[in-house]
């Protein structure tokens, strides 16, 4: 067989004994994770951003993010709710280009995975510890689940894996808030099968064992946007869209429809300015349509210190993945997504 033990199994008890939340650190997290929930459910009427870098590939320019990210949360925290992204997993289509910090905790080493694990950990507990927020991860590998559990807030399933049935599976039996992307051809059956599955109890293989999950009612819908047969975007969040993707969530019954609107990839062309007109538009639509703003309640932004991406890590804070907007105008719109919402109606803001 061609594959190759190169370390010694991994003790997850052990692992996750290094970075372990206790006393007020894990009160506050429960106490978030709670909110989150309310929020998911609609007992809580607050945006929900997930927000953040592209890939957190540098640990320190990701604790300046979310100090800063922690600060403007307490400002705004009456209108909005935000878990910041700390993507430590990338998923990569041929193979190449940088994996995530689980691959490579230092980006001038070459991969080393069982300190990955541990920089991953670290991460996600200073994040937590030092600024008080809450954390969202990418659920990439399912059988890496357990390493991060106890720590993670929200994980997403992202466009290449919601059609594989153990990332399905492995969401049945997540008991925090998991967000399942619409596939990369766009299909919103494909996800809605998905998220179906995951909402429902499964039986399955998992780590070497016949598992069974209580099924996961805080699952819920992100819309990326596609990618057509010429490898043209489709964005897919104006008004028909959101329409169609109730119409979904109505068909089948499921629990605590919630939709997020993902403002980059296939939405922006990873043009990342665009983000901010996303923001705006799907704000207009809610407040045009009563059904979008029942639904429509939350958004995932990629954000990072500097604008734009590079491709090896020179500047301090820029992606060396997607493209994202810059912290000032990271501040600029979020303030101005609590303003609009401090409002009855975006046209009464605009008179203002």
């Amino acid at each position: 067989m061609g594959i190759h033990q190169k370390s010694a199994t991994i003790d997850v008890a052990q692992v996750k004994a290094l970075s372990k939340l206790e006393g007020d650190f894990l009160a506050r997290k429960e106490a978030r994770d709670i909110e989150l929930a309310n929020i998911i459910k609609g007992d809580d009427e607050r945006l929900l951003l997930v927000i953040g870098p592209c890939s957190s590939d540098n640990e320190e320019a990701v604790l300046e993010y979310a100090r800063r990210l922690a600060a403007l949360q307490e400002e705004v925290k009456d209108k909005i709710f935000m878990v910041m992204r700390v993507y430590t997993a990338k998923p990569r289509t041929n193979g190449d280009g940088y994996k995530g910090l689980i691959h490579q905790p230092d980006t001038s080493k070459l991969p080393d995975l069982i300190n990955g694990i541990a920089a991953v950990r670290n991460l996600h507990y200073r994040v937590i510890t030092e600024t008080g927020l809450t954390t969202a991860d990418e659920m990439l590998y399912p059988s890496n689940l357990g390493l991060v559990d106890d720590l993670v807030s929200y994980h997403a399933i992202g466009a290449r894996s919601v059609e594989d049935q153990e990332h399905r599976f492995v969401a049945s039996g997540i008991d925090v808030p998991t967000g399942m992307k619409n596939p990369t051809s766009g299909n919103l059956n494909v996800m809605f099968n998905g998220l179906y599955a995951a909402q429902n109890g499964q039986n399955f293989i998992y780590n070497n064992a016949e598992v069974e999950t209580d099924g996961n009612p805080l699952a819920h819908v992100i819309l990326r946007g596609a990618t057509n047969e010429h490898g043209e975007n489709v964005p897919n969040y104006y008004y028909d869209n959101l329409i169609k993707a109730i119409d979904k969530y109505e068909k089948l019954g499921l629990a605590n429809p919630f939709i997020v609107v993902d403002t980059n990839h296939d939405n922006s062309g990873k043009q990342y300015l665009d983000q901010i007109r996303i923001v705006r538009q799907t704000l207009i639509n809610r407040d045009w349509n009563e059904k979008i703003k029942q639904y429509v309640r939350g958004f995932m932004i990629e954000s990072y210190l500097e604008d734009g991406r590079q491709d090896n890590p020179e500047v301090f804070g820029k992606s060396i993945t997607d493209p994202c907007l810059g912290w000032d105008k990271t501040e600029k719109m979020i303030r101005e997504i609590h303003a609009t919402l401090s409002y009855d109606s975006f046209e009464e803001l605009l008179k203002k």
